[in-house]
């Protein structure tokens, strides 16, 4: 189900961990999938400011099926959908 979402609001997405953690902060961002097979260090700081910002926060099991969702070629370890 995640993976046909992010698909579906292609045009929405902001990929990367990076941009995820600074659109959470400017609170441009209506929820955040994260992969489970991304380095846990990395996706733990979105998924606590997503939990501070109140951004409800999805799981995915690959880095590569989201990147692929996402329309890229290489795997993303944390994507946003803008407002």
């Amino acid at each position: 189900m995640s993976y046909e979402k992010v698909t579906r609001f292609r045009s929405k997405l902001i990929i990367g961990t990076k941009q995820t953690l600074k659109a959470i902060r400017h609170g441009t961002v209506s929820e955040v999938f994260i992969a489970d097979d991304a380095n846990r260090q990395i996706t733990q700081k979105v998924e606590s400011l997503a939990h501070e910002m109140s951004v409800p926060c999805h799981r995915v099991d690959s880095m590569q099926k989201l990147g692929a969702a996402c329309g890229i070629e290489v795997g993303a370890s944390t994507v946003a959908v803008k407002q």
